[in-house]
């Protein structure tokens, strides 16, 4: 369970600043195939250094020196990308199947596939980066509120008829009938196959041994899947990568928990698809599709900082339509922090609208032409007009509907949402009005407002020191008992936690905050910062019992066994597992599961470490290598359980 985001919202490249320009999936994984067995063996120490070494000429190229006979040169077309063969040459005897080329190539961060427009597409509608990089991440499946016992899975696979059992990711129900099939052809159920033949090795290799072959032969499926039509399984295909990259770098950016869900999501897509049928959501077209949305009226909620461990920084502008659609305005480029803070202030590139988007948070527009893309966020083209509108305050609608209901069922309808969500979107945003508890480390403790509520987790939705969310945070944590509106982001993946984007006054509330008319009734906590005129003198009436936290449901259970299993077979491999299931004997390490009810994922577990260690023999009693596949199944089984398990518990805590 990762946050992040969350992606095919990801940015075209890994990095906008190194060395080496990005490079296409199918290019690289050609590199690597035309390589003899010998030289694969050294590919992964050739790559070492390789970005250091390069050198930019006036002209655009890269060239990177191995000794005195060989320079590899990279000439990137007009989009800074290698996207051919021939665009990366070698000067060696071996070339174009040479050690240097093909390490150079691995060595350069990994570029997003061009895709052609969509036949409905503006062609300009699609000129803002992404702007989601930094939202919390899709996570996998979601269980269905019944008991734990129920949510058990099973075994996802090509061979598996393409069911799952309940607490399953998309395209199934189990306490109703599941999406139309779609059958696929026969160039899909090859490709899918391929790619889920390279997702169970890669598992199975792990980050300890997922070097530049294994990470190359997914590549090469995920190019094959691409050719297909399934964009939805190439991008997972390369979250993988970008992942097993990270890690065997050791990046700072790297989480183990954002890995695991990668190699969920992408055995998941894969199995269903080389199952034989699948629902749309899993052959759709590419998420960012912008349609004719024709005249919208939309109103300002609050603007969001973008900032991307790839470079790339902006702002999001929440919007909100009278009929209560959702829809965004973003901006977002290469530039980091510097970017992330300006881009609040920036003028809004739609329809040469004279707002920029701190204006457009506390006001409106009217737009005639829109385009508007599946996840709601509102297209540049030339066709689109936009005239300003008067804004309107939380306490009128539609923003006042945000908060009229309670947290616990926002988030619920949320999660249950999930179940069936083909393209992994962010947490939409909640309302709810919350009093001060006080500080927990650089968290806020408050409680909703309303009978029987727990005690929630405000945490900063951009930790970043040069960003004022954590500060504001700290200011309001010194104001126990104030009562204020709070609209964010749930982070579903930690227990009754929220991670707030604005704040407001609560209308007729004596102890609560008073903020400058010009700002409309909210404060973005990612660009305004709260002073001490903005709160109320004194201290409140009946001030917030400094009640303790309850038990975290989340982390205090069990479940942590199961996910430590998870994630040592992603960080070390089949091996790992296997070590693990000697280690201790697996029906004793799994008999807190059992007491506290989870037996569905100790069995799930159990089996996940029998498999790792079966040892198939030959005829002639020889070891051999087993297939990845069933592995890879319960390894799925066991994965997709845990999210489904861990789903119920963050509900849980909600209520």
């Amino acid at each position: 369970m990762s946050t992040e985001t969350n992606t095919d919202t990801e940015p075209s490249a890994e990095s906008s600043t190194g060395p080496l320009p990005p490079v296409a999936p199918e290019v690289l994984a050609e590199a690597v195939e035309n390589l003899t067995g010998r030289l694969r063996k050294k590919l992964d120490a050739a790559i070492e250094g390789c970005a250091a070494g390069a050198a930019r000429a006036d002209d655009g190229s890269v060239t990177v020196r191995f000794g005195e006979d060989a320079l590899v040169t990279l000439r990137p077309g007009p989009a800074g990308t290698v996207t051919a063969a021939e665009q990366a040459v070698c000067t060696c005897l071996l070339a174009p199947r040479c050690l240097h080329r093909a390490a150079v190539l691995g060595a350069a961060p990994l570029a997003d596939p061009d895709r052609p427009p969509h036949p409905d597409v503006d062609a300009d509608a699609d000129a803002d980066a992404d702007a989601d990089a930094a939202s919390a991440s899709a996570s996998a499946s979601v269980p269905d509120g019944r008991a734990e016992s129920q949510a058990g899975v099973g075994a996802v696979g090509p061979s598996s008829a393409g069911r799952v059992g309940s607490g399953a990711g998309p395209g199934s129900s189990p306490d109703g009938p599941e999406p139309a099939a779609e059958v696929l052809t026969a160039a899909r159920l090859r490709a899918a196959a391929a790619l889920w033949q390279a997702a169970a090795e890669a598992l199975a290799a792990g980050v300890t041994a997922g070097g530049a072959v294994v990470q190359a032969e997914l590549l090469r499926a995920a190019h094959t899947a691409r050719l297909a039509g399934l964009p939805r399984a190439e991008a997972a295909a390369l979250r993988v990568v970008r992942g097993l990259r990270a890690a065997r770098e050791r990046s700072g950016a790297h989480r183990l928990g954002d890995l695991t869900g990668a190699f969920r999501e992408l055995l998941h897509i894969a199995g269903l698809l080389a199952s034989g049928t699948a629902g749309p959501a899993l052959t759709g077209t590419v998420r960012r599709a912008y349609r004719p949305g024709g005249s919208l009226r939309v109103y300002g909620l609050c603007r969001e900082p973008v900032l991307s461990a790839t470079g790339y920084g902006g702002v999001v502008t929440h919007l909100l339509a009278p009929d209560g659609a959702r829809h965004s305005v973003s901006d977002v480029r290469p530039g980091g922090l510097a970017r992330a803070r300006g881009a609040g202030s920036a003028s809004v590139a739609l329809g040469g609208a004279a707002l920029d988007h701190a204006g457009l948070a506390r006001g409106g527009l009217r737009i005639a032409g829109a385009t508007v893309s599946a996840d709601g966020r509102l297209g540049a083209g030339r066709g689109v007009q936009a005239t300003p509108l008067r804004g309107i305050p939380w306490t009128e609608e539609p923003a006042a509907a945000l908060f009229a209901r309670p947290a616990a069922e926002a988030v619920a309808a949320q999660l249950a949402d999930r179940d069936t969500d083909p393209d992994g979107a962010a947490p939409a945003l909640l309302g709810c009005e919350v009093t001060v508890v006080g500080a927990a480390g650089e968290d806020l403790l408050v409680r909703e407002v309303r009978a029987d509520a727990p005690l929630l987790r405000l945490r900063a939705a951009h930790p970043h020191p040069e960003l004022p969310h954590t500060a504001n945070l700290r200011r309001i944590a010194a104001h126990p008992g104030l009562v204020l509106r709070v609209l964010g982001r749930p982070d579903l993946d930690r227990a009754a936690t929220l991670r707030p984007l604005a704040v407001g006054p609560v209308p007729g509330a004596e102890y609560t905050l008073r903020l400058p008319e010009e700002w409309l009734g909210r404060a973005d906590l990612g660009y305004d910062l709260l002073q001490g005129s903005h709160f109320p003198p004194g201290t409140a009436a009946a001030p917030a019992a400094p009640a303790a936290e309850g038990p975290d449901l989340l982390a205090d259970s069990p479940l942590w066994r199961v996910r430590r299993l998870l994630e040592s077979g992603v960080a070390g491999g089949r091996r790992a597992v296997a070590e693990a299931a000697r280690a201790a004997e697996p029906v004793t390490a799994y008999r807190p599961l059992r007491r506290a009810g989870f037996t569905a994922a100790a069995e799930l577990a159990v089996a996940l470490a029998a498999e790792a260690d079966r040892r198939p023999r030959d005829p002639f009693g020889r070891l051999k290598d087993p297939s990845p596949d069933g592995y890879a199944r319960a390894w799925l089984a066991a994965s997709t359980h845990l999210a489904a398990a861990e789903r119920y518990l963050v509900a849980a805590s909600w209520s």
